[in-house]
């Protein structure tokens, strides 16, 4: 089958490999579209995230049709159409034509959208879900967002608001993404450019002069300062990114603020599939009852080398104007 995979010196390239055969519990899903992750690009370029790499065919996520079953997989039919988060957990990554996964991980793909909008969905979903169900907000907290347009961001803002969780201060890039903002429902003033002098301040200032409860920082480096300098005593900040900064750690450790790791990886490696599958039901629940809207995207071409470099070079130059980057197969 086709894909682009990664050499032996960590380079990319268009490749062929032979087309995988589902075990016992696995299905076999022929992939109609899979989308992109900041991730997909820093397991080339870093250390630490190289050590997720678990073959050489990278990719996360996806949407397809289930074309094959192992003896004991009977959760799905042929022909059934399905999005999952495969992570490590398939015997290939999403950047191929076809992947087996073990069917405790797959759900059915929610009616009311394409496969392109389901494929946006598994990563930034869960992510976000994981977020909001790990944050003990309580009313008349507050919290601010960074990196508030990107796809956890705005997956995240789209869980609060339908939460009827209104305190948020959430930061923009440019005046493309604070539109994007308003339409999903935050004020003009819940909106600052990280761009402007004096953010802090500006922070501040947005939250009624007050300091933060909870800081979900979507950024990571410079931003995770801010945020911690933004943050009450004892308040929380919450890393995504894994891009937090010594000084960000110091200024954290002197509040005796709390850091919350959130990683949906630690349940691949515990193998604790349920998460993946119930967490995943629950995002397409509401996306089917209109309750939330899947994220936007932008299709930037098919299975090739061309189309996976372009991805990572947007994700990493941070170009994706809040659109979840998408292939399709």
């Amino acid at each position: 089958m086709k894909t682009v995979i990664l050499n032996k010196n960590f380079q990319l390239e268009d490749g062929i490999i032979e087309k995988p055969q589902p075990k016992n519990n696995e299905v076999l899903i022929q992939i109609k579209a899979s989308g992109f992750n900041p991730i997909d690009y820093q397991m080339i370029e870093n250390e630490l995230e190289r050590r997720l790499v678990s073959s050489p065919v990278l990719g996360r996520e996806l949407s397809g049709v289930i074309v094959g079953k192992g003896e004991d997989a009977s959760q799905f039919n042929i022909g059934d159409e399905v999005t999952c988060g495969s992570g490590s957990m398939g015997s290939n990554g999403s950047y191929a034509e076809f992947i087996t996964v073990p069917e405790a991980i797959v759900v059915l793909k929610p009616k009311n959208i394409s496969f392109e909008q389901a494929a946006a969905i598994p990563s930034v979903g869960m992510t976000a879900l994981q977020t909001f169900d790990r944050i003990p907000l309580k009313p008349g907290d507050s919290i601010l967002i960074t990196g508030a347009t990107g796809g956890v961001g705005s997956f995240l803002i789209k869980l609060l608001l339908a939460d009827h969780f209104n305190n948020i201060v959430a930061t923009v890039g440019s005046e493309e993404n604070r539109t994007l903002l308003l339409e999903m429902g935050l004020k003009k003033d819940q909106i600052i450019n990280y761009k402007e002098d004096h953010l802090k301040e500006k922070l501040i200032k947005a939250n009624g002069n007050q300091y933060f409860d909870f800081g979900v920082d979507l950024v990571g480096n410079y931003m995770s300062e801010i945020t911690a300098e933004v943050l009450k005593v004892h308040g929380m900040y919450v890393d995504v990114t894994a891009l937090i900064s010594k000084d960000a750690k110091e200024i954290l450790f002197n509040k005796g603020n709390i850091i919350m790791n959130i990683s949906n990886y630690t349940h691949s490696m515990t193998k604790n599939y349920d998460y993946y599958k119930s967490s995943l039901t629950r995002i397409s629940n509401l996306i089917e009852e209109k309750i939330i809207v899947p994220p936007k995207y932008k299709v930037l071409g098919t299975l090739s080398l061309e189309t996976v470099l372009t991805a990572h070079q947007m994700l990493k130059n941070n170009l994706t104007q809040g659109n979840k980057l998408i292939m399709t197969h």
